[in-house]
């Protein structure tokens, strides 16, 4: 509509300079015909930019019109279309509410059910409470008992199940591991016995030294006693002359000063000139020899075991060994048995063998120092063997070897088996009078003290100790635990050699008439 009125505008400003124009050429005379005709071309002109100008507007509006229309009918389908999926989301929301609706109204239900159930419930514990009550007034009624004391009685009961199960369990269970570990430790145990075959040493506190003839008694006193003096001084050694034809008796607790003492005299009587400067001379040459002796000996014996690499001052301590006795066992010959034993444990059971042959050699090394420093002698072996770099294992077959500490290894069980072995061959250690008679009065003790004991005795030289029971207060399963005990608190209480046997005995006898 705007560029036809916008052309017609431009017509007209065009056409009124050009009606201009021709008239300007022309003559003044047709000037005014002119005009007219000029006046009629622009009305022509002007109707006919008029006539186009509205047949250019009529255009316009039709294609308005379409475009308007097409572009309503596109609204009207868009619309068309979301009222469509509007009226989908609408159903689909209606059937939720109603899913909703039926959800809520069955967990109503639901709750309702629940809370009746729960109420139910609730009487029915209460009802069970109270026949419950009754039940337990109507017990003890019947049984003329409390709770608390029917109680004490069940557990009473199940305690004495308990023990008797428990006792009849570790019964069969010693039974089945026994079977099956005797014989193989029998068998290595025989074997190794038998491979080994140790000297049977025993020494006592004296020392003997022969004299070729009573004189020499007289000589070896001295003028006033000045020699004899002079020797047991230099020697820490007591010296004995008594009536014993042509011999000296030495008494001493050091075995070491002892055999100083001995080769010292030896040499004194052999040289035939005794007086205080010869006996110095002989005692410095004594001690000398003791000590070459005792380095020859420790590394004799390592040898022997075929073992290598310990410190030089380990070996002297070994050596220091063959003058140190246990129970009058001699404790180098028996480190060297036990190193034996130990080896041949070791090989049955495949096992490191010269390790097992170390840790035994070393096992009762502190035996050597324990009577110049304090402690016992498994605390000084375990210092010592620290502090020449042994390795754990056998530091620890050194401390565990008694049973103070707890066994880590093998090679630490074979050395307790060996010592144990050694120790209670027949004949390798005795004790003193009092020693064993305290101990044989001990065993019967601890053995008494335990309830249900009527007596005990100790037999076998202290090496089995027999209980007799009461039948009425023990029962057969009451026994394996009574035997444990017993045999636990002699090892907690009791030094000694080997091992103790522990034997229980119920008897239940019946005696009746013939009248």
């Amino acid at each position: 509509m705007v560029p036809i009125v916008i052309t017609a505008i431009v017509t007209l400003l065009i056409a009124v300079p050009v009606t201009a124009l021709i008239a300007s050429a022309q003559c003044k005379k047709g000037i005014e015909q002119k005009i007219g005709n000029a006046d009629d071309k622009a009305r022509e002109i002007i109707d006919e930019a008029l006539k186009t100008a509205e047949a250019k507007k009529r255009e316009g509006l039709l294609e308005v019109k379409e475009e308007s229309i097409r572009t309503k009918n596109e609204l009207d389908r868009e619309i068309k279309e979301r009222r469509a999926e509007v009226t989908r989301y609408e159903r689909r929301v209606q059937q939720k509410e109603e899913n909703i609706d039926k959800k809520t109204d069955a967990i109503e239900k639901k709750e309702a059910y629940l809370a009746k159930r729960e109420e139910e419930m609730r009487k029915q514990k209460e009802e069970i409470s109270r026949l419950n009550e009754q039940r337990v007034q109507e017990l003890e009624r019947i049984s003329g008992l409390t709770s608390d004391q029917a109680k004490e009685y069940l557990l009473k009961i199940v305690e004495d199940d308990v023990k008797h199960e428990s006792a009849k369990m570790i019964k069969e269970m010693e039974h089945r591991a026994k079977e099956e570990a005797d014989k193989k430790a029998k068998e290595y145990v025989v074997n190794a016995i038998q491979k080994c075959a140790a000297d049977h040493v025993s020494e006592a506190t004296i020392s003997v030294v022969q004299l070729p003839s009573d004189e020499m008694k007289g000589r070896i006193i001295g003028r006033e006693g000045r020699n004899i003096r002079t020797l047991e001084t230099l020697t820490g050694v007591d010296l004995i002359i008594d009536d014993t034809p042509e011999a000296v008796v030495l008494s001493g607790f050091d075995p070491i000063r002892r055999e100083v003492a001995r080769i010292a005299l030896e040499k004194l009587i052999v040289d035939g000139r005794i007086h205080p400067a010869r006996i110095e001379e002989m005692v410095e040459k004594a001690q000398r020899e003791v000590e070459t002796m005792i380095k020859e000996e420790g590394e004799a014996a390592v040898l022997e075991v075929g073992v290598h690499g310990i410190h030089p001052e380990l070996v002297r301590l070994l050596g220091k060994m063959k003058f140190r006795t246990s129970y009058g066992q001699n404790a180098l010959k028996h480190s060297i048995e036990v190193a034996h034993l130990s080896g041949l444990l070791a090989a049955e059971l495949g096992l490191d063998v010269r390790l097992a042959k170390r840790a035994g050699l070393l096992h009762d090394i502190g035996k050597a120092v324990d009577h110049e420093m304090e402690g016992s002698h498994i605390q000084l072996g375990a210092e010592l063997c620290r502090k020449y770099k042994e390795s754990a294992t056998v530091i620890n077959a050194v401390e565990s070897h008694h049973g103070d500490v707890e066994p880590t290894s093998l090679i630490a069980c074979i050395v307790q088996a060996a010592d144990t072995i050694s120790a209670a061959r027949p004949g390798a250690r005795r004790e003193t009078l009092e020693t064993y008679t305290s101990r044989l009065k001990q065993l019967e003790d601890i053995s008494n003290n335990f309830k249900g004991v009527d007596k005990s005795f100790a037999i076998q030289a202290g090496r089995e100790v027999r209980v007799m029971v009461v039948p009425e207060q023990i029962s057969d399963a009451d026994m394996v635990l009574l035997a444990r005990d017993i045999s636990k608190q002699i090892e907690a209480e009791l030094e000694y050699p080997g091992q103790i046997k522990v034997n229980v005995i119920r008897e239940s006898r019946v005696t009746d008439y013939a009248k």
